[in-house]
């Protein structure tokens, strides 16, 4: 058995600079279907691993059950600038990956809120 130490060290906690939460494989689908949800979370698991973004690349990734907010899914959220998306199939977690994970910039089209904004 591994100290917490020895885990935070294993996962590079110190080197996490953007963390993604996706709403996905709910155990009640509300804001998309199951296969859509499990689509979404392979995607990002297999893109995160093949740009040497997970670990030292520092970019975090978390399945949520449920985020709430329960329309247009899956539903993402990233931190620290807590910025919430919708419609996070494929596709779109891959401009998410590319422009915010990556670059650092909200990728507006698919943008519902971020620290008191929200789309208008």
């Amino acid at each position: 058995m591994s100290t917490l130490e020895e885990r935070a060290t294993k996962l590079h906690l110190t080197d996490i600079k953007r963390h993604i939460f996706l709403c996905c494989e709910q155990s009640v689908p509300k804001c998309c279907d199951k296969a859509a949800g499990a689509a979404a979370w392979e995607y990002l698991k297999k893109r995160l691993e093949e740009l040497n973004l997970t670990g030292q690349g520092g970019v975090y990734r978390t399945r949520a059950n449920c985020l709430r907010v329960c329309q247009q899914g899956p539903i993402a959220v990233v931190y620290p600038e807590g910025v919430w998306y919708h419609s996070c199939s494929p596709a779109v977690l891959e401009r998410i990956i590319q422009e915010h994970l990556i670059d650092g910039k909200v990728v507006e089209d698919y943008f519902i809120s971020m620290n008191g904004c929200e789309t208008s």
